[in-house]
């Protein structure tokens, strides 16, 4: 395991345009095994893990925003897997596959950088990837079309990002994308939910760009289970109608209007419906926006 306790470059630095159209990933449709060099622990519960490329002298060239599917053999477990139908044996290998988003940009080259939340015993994947492997060990990665989401520039005047956890990472991508282009001119108001101030994905270098792009991104921050006596003076809670109603355009918007949404399952169905449905209900609904306005990532 690696002993890095430095704060990973693709969480530092400026935002960095570095597009590329679909289609130009080094992972193709067929898995192929790359090596872990390095894992820096950012979080109680989170880290960077940077990993190898195929072709060492090109980048990633993964186009945004989009993600990449993982593969790992992972010893099978009765008690975590009987909803499954295809029961197997307790200890035998089974492929555990995940869809991860990088938060590196294409101007690296050689590797690429994923930032991955440890779940515990809960996740299989990210145990393993956070906890179990070592430096040197492989693991394989593609990348299919339907893992191509909403792609830049983005045409809209506003950008609202309703995030939760590691639903920050294609945030970082758009980000990138948004603010390091000159010429952009979307707007985008951040309201980024997690459990704690110790735990908050990336907030570094999201507050740093708050400042240095003041005009264009702004960030609002709420903690839903952060301790009473501690010293945080932002909001506690969750993402409710009074903090997107103060925020955000109206529906009214149309067009010049869009929500990125991404975090665990009860935020998409508090806010937007189920993320694989392309009809959306909960609060977002109640308030009047129409489907053309949501993206669930």
């Amino acid at each position: 395991m690696s002993k890095a306790s430095y704060d990973p470059p693709s969480l530092t630095g400026n935002p960095t345009l570095a597009l590329v159209p679909p289609g130009s990933c080094q992972f193709t449709d067929e898995f192929k095994p790359v090596p872990l060099l390095e894992r820096v622990r950012v979080s109680p519960t989170s880290s960077v893990l940077r990993f190898g490329l195929p072709d060492k002298s090109l980048p990633l060239n993964l186009s945004t925003c989009a993600c990449i599917l993982a593969r790992a053999k992972l010893p099978y477990d009765a008690k975590k897997d009987s909803s499954k139908t295809d029961k197997g044996k307790d200890g035998e290998l089974e492929d555990v596959i995940r869809p991860y988003t990088p938060i590196s940009t294409n101007e690296l080259k050689g590797c690429f950088d994923l930032l991955i939340k440890d779940y515990g015993e809960d996740g299989r994947m990210s145990r393993y990837m956070c906890h179990d492997m070592n430096v040197g060990d492989e693991i394989d990665f593609k990348h299919i079309e339907f893992n191509v989401k909403i792609q830049a520039p983005f045409k809209q005047k506003t950008i609202c990002m309703l995030v939760g956890g590691t639903g920050i990472t294609p945030m970082i991508q758009a980000l990138h994308a948004i603010l390091g282009d000159n010429d952009a001119s979307s707007n985008v108001v951040m309201l980024y939910g997690n459990k704690s101030s110790n735990d908050i994905l990336g907030k570094s270098m999201i507050d740093s760009w708050a400042k240095q792009f003041g005009d264009q991104f702004k960030v609002h921050h709420v903690l839903s289970n952060e301790p009473e006596d501690s010293d945080w003076k932002g909001k506690r809670g969750f993402i409710t109608r009074e903090l997107i109603e103060e925020n955000v355009p109206g529906p009214e918007a149309g067009d010049d209007l869009i929500f990125f949404i991404c975090g665990p399952p009860p935020m998409y169905n508090a806010l937007s419906g189920p993320r694989g449905e392309v009809e959306i209900s909960g609060l977002l609904k109640e308030m009047g926006y129409k489907k053309e306005q949501v993206y669930k990532f």
